[in-house]
C-alpha cells in the first residue's frame, strides 16, 4: 500500500522500510523540543547581561534567520528525498559519495554528543529540584566531580529512553508530546508573571555597552537551534504530504526562536541585571521572583528538565537514523542497516546510543562538556555541506520534483553557504569563541581519524 505522503507527491511510491506514522504534532514537537534543550533555563541570565534585554532579542533574531536561511535549503531537499539519513542522502546525490560522508560522519558527532551529554545534563538540573540527588563522590575528572547519584540518574534515564526509542518512534512521539506539555505551561507561567509583575526598570540597560555582547550572544545562537534537522534524519516516518515537511521545518525554527526571545525577555523584567549575574538557574529564580513564590522557579526547572529529556529523545533519533544511512552505505557495520522485525526501528543503533549515553556520567561534566562544543563545529559542517548540495541540484536537476520549492534559490542557498562559513569561522582560533586547544580539537581531530579509517576500508575492502 503506498504511504500517505507519496499519495500526495504524486511521485511512484517505494517499498515501506519504515513505520510511517508521524502527524503534523509529532513532527513539531520532535524538531522544537530537539531546538529548546536545557539552555532556555541555564543561560538565559547570562545573555541579558552580557547583550542586555533589547540586545539578546537582536541576537537571536539575527542568528535566528540565518538558521531559518539554512533550513529552507533543508526543506527543499527534505520534501524532494525524504529518506533515512537526511543529509547523507542529499550530498551523496549532489557531490557523490566521499563529500557525503564527509558530512554525514561529522553530523554523527554532534548528535552523538548530545547524546551523551543529556545524560549529564539531566542530574544536574534534578538536583536543583531534590538536592538530595547526591549521595557520594566516586572519582574526578579533570576536576569534575563525578557522583553516585548523578551516575545512577543519568544511566536510569539513558536506559529508559534506549528502550522507548526501540518499541517504535509512535512511542518516542508520544513521549515527546507529553513531556511538551510541561515545558509550555512552565514558559506561560513565566510569560505571564514577565507581562503582569515585571518591572522595566530591571530590563535596563537594553544594549550593553560594548555592544560586542551581542556578538558574543550570536555566536551562541546556532547551537540553541541545532536540531531541526532531526525532520529530515526522521522523513521515511512522516506521514504527511511532502510539502508540508519543508514547511513543517520552517515553522519550527521559527517558534524556538521566538521561545527563546520571550524566555529571555521575561526573565530581564523580573530581576536586575546584578541579580541575574549571580543567579545559577537565572529562569527558575526569575520565576520565583515574579511570582513571590518557591514553586514557580522550581516550575521552571522542571520545565528545564523537560527541555532536556525532548533534545535527548530527538537527537537519538536522529542520530539512530544516521547511522542507518551510513551502515547502509557500507561505511559502518551492516547490523545497523537492520530494522526491527516488529517496532522498524534501527534498534542495534539505538542500542549503541543508550549504551555510551548510560556510561557517560562516569566520565565527568568537564569532558563532556568539551565534546558538545566540538559538536558545535562539526554541526556547521554540515550544514555547509548541505547548502552547497542545495545549490549543485538546482543546477545539475532543475527538473528534480521538488514539493517544497523555495523561491530565489541561489540568493537563498548563497545566503546559507556565506552564513555557514561565517558561523564556523566563529570556533577558529582567532575567534573569542575558539575551540579550546588541545581539548576540543584533539577530540575533533580523533573523530577525523576514525572516519579515515571507516573510508579506507570502506574504499578497499577485505
Amino acid at each position: 500500500m503506498p504511504s500517505t505522503s507519496d499519495a500526495h507527491s504524486g511521485v511512484p511510491p517505494r517499498e515501506a522500510r519504515f513505520a510511517r506514522v508521524l502527524k503534523n504534532r509529532d513532527v513539531l514537537t520532535l524538531s522544537f523540543g530537539a531546538m529548546i534543550g536545557w539552555s532556555w533555563v541555564l543561560m538565559t541570565g547570562y545573555w541579558v547581561t552580557t547583550a542586555g534585554s533589547l540586545g539578546t532579542l537582536i541576537a537571536f533574531a539575527a542568528g535566528g534567520s540565518a538558521i531559518a536561511l539554512i533550513g529552507l535549503t533543508y526543506s527543499e531537499l527534505a520534501s524532494a528525498m525524504p529518506r533515512a539519513g537526511g543529509e547523507h542522502i542529499y550530498t551523496h546525490r549532489a557531490l557523490g559519495a566521499n563529500w557525503s560522508f564527509v558530512c554525514t560522519w561529522a553530523l554523527l558527532f554532534s548528535y552523538l554528543a548530545v547524546c551523551v551529554f543529556e545524560a549529564v545534563a539531566l542530574p544536574t538540573a534534578v538536583e536543583y529540584l531534590f538536592p538530595a540527588i547526591r549521595v557520594g563522590t566516586l572519582w574526578s575528572v579533570l576536576d569534575s566531580e563525578v557522583d553516585l547519584g548523578f551516575v545512577v540518574t543519568g544511566a536510569a534515564a539513558a536506559i529508559g529512553f534506549t528502550i522507548v526509542n526501540v518499541i517504535g518512534i509512535s512511542w518516542a512521539a508520544r513521549v515527546q508530546s507529553l513531556v511538551m506539555v510541561f515545558i509550555v505551561i512552565a514558559g506561560v507561567l513565566l510569560s505571564v508573571g514577565g507581562v503582569s509583575a515585571g518591572q522595566w526598570e530591571n530590563a535596563q540597560p537594553l544594549i550593553v555597552t560594548p555592544a560586542t555582547g551581542i556578538l558574543s550572544v550570536l555566536i551562541m545562537v546556532p547551537a540553541m537551534l541545532v536540531g531541526f534537522d532531526v525532520i529530515p534524519q526522521s522523513a521515511e516516518e512522516i506521514d504527511l504530504p511532502r510539502q508540508r515537511i519543508g514547511r513543517l521545518l520552517v515553522i519550527s525554527v521559527c517558534l524556538a526562536v521566538a521561545w527563546y526571545i520571550i524566555i529571555s525577555f521575561s526573565v530581564a523584567l523580573a530581576m536586575p541585571p546584578g541579580q541575574l549575574a549571580a543567579s545559577s538557574m537565572a529562569t527558575g529564580d526569575a520565576a520565583s521572583a515574579l511570582w513571590g513564590n518557591s514553586w514557580a522557579g522550581r516550575l521552571l526547572v522542571l520545565g528545564g528538565v523537560g527541555g532536556i529529556l525532548t533534545s535527548w529523545n530527538a537527537f537519538i533519533i536522529g542520530a539512530s537514523r544516521v547511522m542507518f544511512a551510513l551502515a547502509e552505505s557500507g561505511y559502518l557495520p551492516a547490523v545497523y542497516a537492520r530494522l526491527h522485525p516488529r517496532y522498524k526501528t534501527p534498534y542495534a543503533a539505538i542500542i549503541t546510543i543508550g549504551a555510551a549515553s548510560t556510561v557517560a556520567p562516569l566520565f565527568g561534566r568537564t569532558m563532556l562538556v568539551w565534546l558538545i562544543d566540538a559538536s558545535s563545529f562539526t554541526v556547521m559542517i554540515a550544514f555547509l555541506f548541505v547548502a552547497i548540495s542545495f545549490l549543485v541540484l538546482r543546477r545539475t536537476e532543475p527538473d528534480m520534483p521538488r514539493p517544497f520549492e523555495v523561491s530565489h534559490p541561489r540568493l537563498v542557498g548563497g545566503g546559507a553557504v556565506v552564513l555557514s562559513i561565517a558561523l564556523l569561522s566563529a570556533y577558529l582560533p582567532w575567534s573569542p569563541s575558539a575551540l579550546i586547544w588541545p581539548y576540543e580539537w584533539l577530540m575533533i581531530l580523533l573523530w577525523s581519524l576514525l572516519g579515515l579509517v571507516l573510508w579506507w576500508r570502506h574504499r578497499n575492502p577485505g
